[in-house]
């Protein structure tokens, strides 16, 4: 069974969908459906790699946070220096 469903968009973003649908011939109904497939099931956890979970903890950004302060500091001081 299919919905009709409305939307509202800018029209630049409705042309260029357009323009790409045409492209990719496909319509424009089939390109939104193709992008709402490959949305993530919300009823189920998403799953990281085995190597992505081995990083997870790695960081403990509140014990960081004056480290980080300080390095985008100098990073700002030597954009500024760079480009003045």
């Amino acid at each position: 069974m299919q919905t009709k469903l409305t939307l509202r968009l800018d029209d630049a973003l409705v042309k260029k969908a357009k323009k790409w649908a045409k492209i990719h011939n496909i319509s424009l109904s089939e390109a939104i459906a193709t992008f709402f497939e490959q949305l993530p099931d919300p009823e189920q956890p998403i799953e990281l790699s085995s190597w992505t979970q081995s990083l997870v903890g790695i960081l403990n950004l509140e014990e960081n946070v004056d480290d980080s302060e300080v390095l985008q500091q100098q990073y700002l001081d030597y954009l500024e220096d760079k480009y003045q």
